[in-house]
């Protein structure tokens, strides 16, 4: 009996390093395998060109998941994100082609009127105790309601046909236009990243945001304004969901009808999934970045190897849950 529980006792750490190294490093090991698949189906996969193409395309991707990131942090979850992209697209855009606003005035009252979604998630969320994945789904619907009321279900772009028949004035600042370029596109996203990393990982509000989303009431007790933190979080994220649909319009210079809506499962997963980065344990700002570049990876790759649309989905569900089982199982 001795003996056995002896042979027990030292094969349990070899099991336990092995299955350490994946939960920290599964991830980017995913990210490793696809790109040397990728690259060797492909020619043009690894060509600078194209690895410009995949972080452009996650850029939107990236900053709306950061919001969700900060969300987390408290121990919360906000859904609602997708249509605060979608209004504030239409939002941005309806500044220029119907109301002749310059760019950072078309800005600055997108991001405004967007903060109203994180007002109402948090009020609800904190003074009504509502459960947040509940609320911010129904909110989802709320504020995808609210932009298809706002464009009539109409796509919103210079010269558009206005409901008397006459076409639009306003005309979409080139300026605005440079925001969803290269290399504008990939600055902005890289400094969100920055700026919420250093905010979440060197300053104590970033890590009273972690003890909240640790132990809610240990934070009460040791004198945190838990409250306060979590109506933060949830302001914080329609925020970086505003600035995510302001960018797409500026990337395809039109607002459609839940043109946000997309982007709101590769922004959960790209959260969840930067929570084992490097055995973090935790939502982080460069753990949600590298979620989404194995997003963007993937997506890329599978259009270049001319996968149907409708096989995509099953692809990328099946390497993404794949990804979340390397990175989430670990020996205990």
């Amino acid at each position: 009996m001795n003996t056995a529980k002896t042979i027990q006792t030292s094969k349990a750490p070899k099991s336990f390093g092995f299955f350490d190294f994946l939960y920290k490093y599964g991830t980017l090991i995913t990210i490793a395998l696809l790109i040397i698949v990728f690259g060797v189906m492909s020619d043009s996969f690894l060509q600078p060109s194209n690895i410009i193409n995949i972080l452009r395309s996650i850029s939107i991707v990236t900053i709306i998941a950061i919001g969700i990131t900060i969300s987390l942090s408290v121990g919360g979850f906000d859904l609602s994100v997708g249509s605060v992209a979608s209004f504030a697209n239409a939002l941005v855009i309806s500044m220029f082609v119907w109301h002749g606003q310059g760019v950072w005035m078309s800005i600055i009252l997108t991001i405004l009127i967007c903060l109203t979604a994180g007002i109402i998630n948090s009020f609800m969320i904190v003074k009504l105790k509502i459960q947040d994945m509940l609320l911010t789904l129904a909110m989802m619907f709320v504020f995808q309601g609210i932009a298809q009321t706002y464009t009539k279900g109409a796509t919103l772009s210079q010269n558009m046909i206005m409901p008397d028949g006459s076409f639009s004035t306003g005309i979409i600042s080139p300026m605005f236009a440079k925001i969803g370029q290269v290399p504008w596109i990939i600055i902005i996203m890289l400094v969100v990243v920055a700026i919420v990393h250093v905010f979440l990982t060197y300053t104590k509000h970033g890590r009273y945001m972690y003890v909240i989303g640790g132990n809610r009431e240990a934070a009460k007790l040791s004198g945190i304004p838990v409250n306060k933190y979590r109506v933060a979080a949830y302001l914080l994220s329609a925020v970086f969901a505003a600035i995510g649909g302001i960018i797409l319009g500026a990337r395809v210079m039109t607002a459609e009808v839940n043109s946000g809506a997309p982007y709101l499962m590769d922004s959960v997963a790209a959260a969840y999934i930067g929570f084992a980065v490097l055995g973090a344990g935790k939502p982080n700002a460069i753990g949600t970045f590298v979620g989404a570049v194995l997003i963007g990876i993937l997506q890329n790759g599978l259009v270049m190897l001319s996968v149907p649309y409708y096989a995509m989905d099953i692809v990328k569900g099946t390497v993404l849950a794949f990804a979340l089982a390397i990175t989430y199982y670990k020996a205990k």
